[in-house]
């Protein structure tokens, strides 16, 4: 099994902000791949469904971004999963606008989403960094992360999200730098 975790703030004030983007992501594979209703469970809401032969349990916690991992611990607990078995969806300031970078473990550069789930999954858990660039002033950070992206993004944005939904059995079935290729070609064709 995989729980494949989305990060975000819950409300439809924040549901375009580009600190969603991980809520983003994992709403339209459980769209795509036909997951069962959202219910909700785990401080979060969750969505079942089967993804090259294998059980995925999406969660999207709602305990706001800061506490995420109240919510990821829960699952994780319950399902007696290992961190090695989460695959996380969320915003990288890091990453230019469209990039795609997987990786398992590692620091969380400031990002308090991935703070928490440190503090109540440990590090070992599979990232999936979407980037969304950054304002140029650490200042602005906060501001930036918490506004809707632009109508320009789209460009960007749209083809992004549907080649990691496209790509997302690779990550099922643990071929995270194919996955990651697969969305890179998809996303940023060769010239």
């Amino acid at each position: 099994m995989l729980l494949l975790v989305g990060l975000g703030n819950p409300g439809a004030e924040y549901a375009r902000n580009r600190h969603n983007i991980g809520f983003m992501a994992v709403e339209d594979i459980a769209r795509r791949y036909g997951f069962s209703p959202w219910r909700k469970r785990f401080q979060g809401q969750t969505a079942e469904g089967t993804v090259a032969g294998d059980k995925v349990l999406a969660l999207e916690p709602l305990t706001f971004m800061n506490l995420s991992g109240q919510s990821v611990g829960a699952a994780l607990q319950f399902f007696k999963l290992k961190p090695e078995q989460v695959v996380v969806f969320h915003d990288e300031l890091d990453l230019p606008p469209g990039r795609v970078r997987v990786k398992k473990g590692g620091g969380h550069g400031g990002h308090n989403g991935l703070r928490s789930l440190d503090a109540h999954i440990g590090k070992d858990y599979w990232r999936v960094r979407l980037g969304i660039g950054h304002p140029g002033d650490k200042n602005g950070v906060s501001n930036y992360v918490l506004h809707d992206f632009a109508k320009a993004d789209q460009a960007w944005l749209d083809p992004l999200i549907d080649a990691c939904t496209a790509a997302f059995p690779l990550l099922v079935q643990g071929q995270h730098e194919n996955f990651m290729n697969k969305v890179t070609l998809a996303t940023q064709p060769a010239k």
